[in-house]
């Protein structure tokens, strides 16, 4: 038996195909929302990065009504980074939609999400977005997407895909490229026709398990996922079927359906349906909720091992404590250990020392979302430099390899090429498209990486794409791999940075610092031109007498000094830095302030 009044479906895609703007049509055109209901674009993407970058970074759902049907939608992220989220988000579902640009075409992401979909025998849909776009080539993207399946080897029923086209942003789809109406029924009827309805089994014992986790002041942790069999109900007692093997018995205190962007309390669900539940208050995600008399687990959620490290440590720097709230040991392990609560992809571990802790996630990304919530927070931290984890398999030690999809005008194709094989980069594969633009595929280790985006841009002016995704763990490659080449310019003593000394510095290299800014000795101000680095004052004035020359003064004009982002700056470190960040400032540092001290280090 299926239950035909429900679909689950997730949405998936590569970063920027237009997944979230998607979902926000179909909110549009099911008519979850009232008439004169004020809704912000991108409205799933809720928190105030995902706003600011306008990148999806949780995972969410919402369901919107299409005749008398309720359909389950799950917005996914696009970043490998949040990669933990899509797998688990499979198991909630029957069904996925496939985003793909229509220009773009299929990207790194696009095959890392189908891959997941395809392991888990999941029915696809394509939906090709961005019809109405200069250059778009929508015939010729379908061929990619088929060339893809077949590749990662989808069964036959899976390759038999159906197709809408859409231009998200316009709000029209249609079964031709061509043919496009302001409507998204062609999509709502492909996923009728198309998209499994799941099984009806809620004449047996319940098995609930929890996908996503949310905290909610009042009512505590709220786990949310699908009802894999049976009935769960309010003032139910079940047992919690623990990640370490031990059961806890829990009353369910409230339940919650999803309409739109809205949570809708409920008194009882069935199999099939996706649903919120409170009550069970140290609820993990992977574990299963049963009646009390038939304790039965689900089988575990396999989750991506992390890939990158790095060490947070107590900022001790000479300006700490001056911007920032939290800036105890206690205070930063107690958020760390909060985070590790929602985000199963995160581990926090401890050093010998009492206020250090090493933590590893999906990628750089992963963890500068996390710094920069926290900073966002009052913390106050130190970074050192993202390392790559190394993993022994089979006794050989491995480190992640990842593919790189690069865009580039042909103009540029030289300089990346020569750039990637110097990070021991491997070429897979290279398309002209005729139009000046050129394809090139990569595999390259992922510590080769590290640092290459800020390079990467100036080779190209700024007009290259750079894309990676995780491809798998292998023997790693002996002998250096990327890293920065230039050494930099260090602080010689506390003081304000003056104008004086920029304009005498300028050709030593690039400057960070502005005139006016407070510096400490051992503060990184600047990367030098060579590949040593170079202690200078940057703080000395011009020394007033009052004879005048006859030249008089010239007005001094210095040159624009170089501003980092925080994935910048982390990407920019080397083994002996630190990345000091506080809700205002973002410096770069030695983790040895003192000069002497920092060249007998040198020399042992």
């Amino acid at each position: 038996m299926q239950r035909k009044d429900i679909r689950n479906i997730a949405i998936i895609a590569h970063v920027d195909h237009g997944k979230t703007t998607l979902v926000d049509q179909l909110l549009k055109y099911s008519g979850t929302f009232r008439e004169n209901e004020q809704v912000d674009d991108r409205a799933m993407d809720s928190g105030d990065i995902e706003r600011e970058r306008g990148i999806t970074i949780l995972a969410k759902n919402t369901a919107v009504k299409y005749e008398d049907t309720t359909i389950n939608i799950l917005d996914t992220p696009g970043h490998a980074d949040f990669g933990g989220e899509v797998e688990r988000i499979m198991k909630m579902v029957d069904g996925v939609a496939l985003v793909v640009d229509a220009y773009e075409g299929t990207m790194p992401q696009t095959r890392f999400v189908l891959k997941k979909a395809l392991e888990q025998k999941l029915r696809p849909m394509v939906v090709v977005n961005k019809v109405d776009r200069p250059n778009a080539r929508p015939e010729e993207v379908i061929d990619e997407v088929l060339d893809l399946f077949i590749e990662l080897g989808a069964d036959d029923e899976q390759l038999e895909f159906p197709v809408v086209y859409a231009s998200a942003l316009n709000g029209t789809s249609g079964l031709e490229p061509d043919q496009q109406e302001e409507t998204m029924d062609p999509i709502f009827e492909t996923i009728m026709k198309h998209i499994p309805a799941p099984i009806d089994n809620s004449d047996e014992p319940l098995q609930f398990q929890v996908t996503l986790l949310d905290y909610n002041d009042y009512v505590g942790r709220i786990g949310v996922g699908r009802v894999a069999r049976g009935k769960i109900h309010v003032g139910q007692q079940v047992v919690l079927m623990k990640q370490d093997g031990t059961n806890k018995s829990y009353r369910i205190s409230k339940l919650f359906g999803f309409l739109g962007l809205k949570r809708i309390e409920i008194e009882e669900a069935s199999a099939g349906e996706i649903v919120a539940v409170s009550g069970l208050e140290d609820i993990n995600i992977g574990e299963t909720v049963c009646p009390k008399d038939h304790p039965e687990a689900l089988p575990w959620l396999r989750i991506d091992e992390p890939t990158l490290q790095m060490t947070f440590l107590v900022n001790n720097s000479p300006f700490a404590g001056k911007e920032g709230k939290y800036i105890t040991a206690r205070k930063i392990e107690e958020r760390l250990m909060k985070e590790l609560e929602t985000d199963v992809s995160l581990r926090v571990d401890p050093t010998d020392t009492p206020d250090a802790w090493i933590v590893s996630g999906r990628g750089e990304l992963h963890l500068s979302i996390l710094i920069e919530n926290m900073r966002r927070e009052g913390f106050e931290l130190q970074l050192s430099k993202p390392e790559v984890i190394i993993k022994e398999i089979d006794g050989v030690d491995c480190e992640p390899v990842e593919r790189v999809q690069i865009d580039v005008p042909e103009a540029y194709t030289g300089t990346v090429m020569e750039s990637l094989g110097e990070r021991k980069g491997e070429m897979l594969d290279m398309v002209n498209y005729g139009d000046g633009q050129v394809r090139i595929e990569f595999k390259v280790p992922s510590r080769g990486l590290l640092g290459y985006t800020t390079e990467f841009m100036s080779q190209t002016s700024g007009y290259g794409i750079l894309n990676h995704t995780f491809e798998a763990f292998e023997p790693v490659i002996k002998g250096n791999v990327g890293g920065r080449r230039e050494g930099v310019l260090v602080a010689l003593e506390n003081g304000k940075v003056s104008t004086y000394s920029i304009l005498h510095l300028e050709d030593r290299g690039t400057i960070f610092a502005e005139p006016g800014q407070e510096v400490y000795a051992g503060m990184i101000i600047g990367e030098h031109n060579r590949d040593n680095d170079l202690t200078v004052n940057i703080t000395k004035e011009k020394h007033l007498t009052n004879m005048r020359a006859s030249t008089k003064d010239q007005t001094a004009n210095i040159r624009k000094t170089r501003k980092m982002s925080l994935e910048e700056a982390l990407q920019y470190l080397n083994d002996d830095e630190y990345c000091e960040v506080t809700p205002e400032s973002i410096r770069l540092r030695k983790k040895i302030l003192n000069k002497s001290e920092r060249e007998k280090a040198a020399k042992k």
